[in-house]
């Protein structure tokens, strides 16, 4: 009898997914005219550098040859979703030189939480641009930008045009910084936990927000396997047992995904309780612990070491960071790169260095690691 309801399955699973593939084929690509992006340092295009300081020299390096306002050494994630679509690389909202917003704007900041922080910056927190403060401004820039760009001449070519708000594409790349305000502020494993159920709970309500305003496709990213990070590496409590086989943090891994499959729940809860919502949730952990932890295989190495950092086994130093100037021996020296970033996976020991971004992007742009498994240029469409 058992065998039969295996079979039964396996007949409703291929069923499935033929109608899927079926809806697919016949589905036209999307034309997305801009993007609107939320979120932190992972997508941040220029935002913390122009509200604050920005990064140093080597950031930048390999790409714009210059800083760029990327926490990398070159380009993002966001940069190569930008790239497929055929559109211009993301302005960020907050900066008001050379900027050209005729096919989107980037509200991320590199530090920003979904939930507002007590530790501002100067106390080596988060960015007062959480979540909801990026909807606001999008609410605000979606208002403004239309009367300002009805007043004609140079206006209306830096400004997108009404109807792009509802027929963009929307992306999410947030929360890794709420996990780390827990872990950093001494909070154990299972009180950071604790916190993950609000921290989605306030997602939730600004997703609705951002909706609300006429948003209706949607590409969310999940957290990264934090466990996995130089910075959490050097600088968290572990034990000698918990320490997975590619070295990674196991506990503080299992935090990220108890955050990652809470928010996948939210997301399909959202696709039944808005019909007309395109929502495409993507595995970013998966793609980036199989980096990591297969890097050799892919063509990287010394996943866990820092490309440009400082001193120890993970070559990342708080104290000593990428592009500081240090003193070492009475001479004063900048924190550098290591000699070929492009083999690198990770850039200053919390970001990715452009190569391992653009084979991240790779992995994720044809659908592969989606929820549903809906390549990038298909994701204004709901499929049932």
């Amino acid at each position: 009898m058992e065998i039969y309801k295996v079979l039964y399955f396996l007949i409703i699973l291929c069923y499935c997914t033929l109608d899927f593939n079926n809806q697919a084929l016949a589905a036209k690509s999307c034309e997305f005219p801009a993007i609107f992006n939320f979120g932190d340092s992972n997508s941040d295009t220029g935002g913390l550098s122009a509200a604050f300081t920005p990064p140093n020299p080597p950031y930048g390096e390999t790409f714009f040859h210059m800083p760029a306002g990327r926490y990398s050494d070159g380009r993002l994630i966001m940069d190569f979703i930008a790239e497929s679509l055929g559109l211009e690389y993301l302005s960020a909202y907050l900066d008001s030189v050379g900027s050209n917003f005729t096919h989107g704007a980037n509200f991320a900041t590199a530090a920003s939480t979904i939930r507002p922080q007590t530790r501002g910056l100067t106390e080596g927190g988060f960015s007062p641009f959480y979540l909801q403060v990026q909807y606001e401004q999008f609410q605000q820039f979606k208002n403004r930008s239309q009367k300002v760009r009805n007043q004609g001449n140079i206006y209306r070519e830096i400004l997108p045009k009404g109807e792009y708000f509802p027929q963009a594409l929307y992306t999410f790349d947030i929360g890794q910084n709420d996990l780390a305000a827990g872990f950093f502020g001494n909070l154990s494993v299972q009180e950071v936990n604790a916190t993950i159920p609000d921290i989605i709970s306030q997602f939730y309500t600004d997703f609705k927000s951002v909706y609300d305003e006429g948003a209706r496709s949607f590409w969310i990213h999940n957290t990264v396997p934090f466990g996995c990070l130089p910075y959490a590496l050097a600088s968290l409590p572990v034990n000698a047992s918990e320490y997975d086989e590619a070295g990674c943090i196991i506990p503080y891994n299992k935090v990220a995904e108890y955050f990652n499959q809470k928010l996948k729940e939210t997301v399909v809860e959202l696709s039944k309780e808005l019909p007309s919502a395109a929502i495409t949730y993507v595995d970013i952990y998966a793609v980036k612990y199989r980096l990591i932890s297969h890097a050799e295989k892919y063509g990287f190495e010394y996943p866990l070491v820092a490309c440009c950092g400082s001193g120890g086994k993970y070559n990342y130093n708080s104290n000593a960071a990428c592009g500081d100037t240090i003193t070492v021996n009475g001479t004063k020296t900048v924190v550098g790169s290591c000699e070929n970033p492009s083999v690198r996976v990770n850039w200053d020991g919390i970001h990715f260095t452009e190569a391992a971004n653009k084979w991240i992007f790779d992995q994720i742009v044809d659908g592969n690691f989606s929820d549903p498994p809906v390549p990038l240029k298909m994701a204004c469409h709901k499929f049932a």
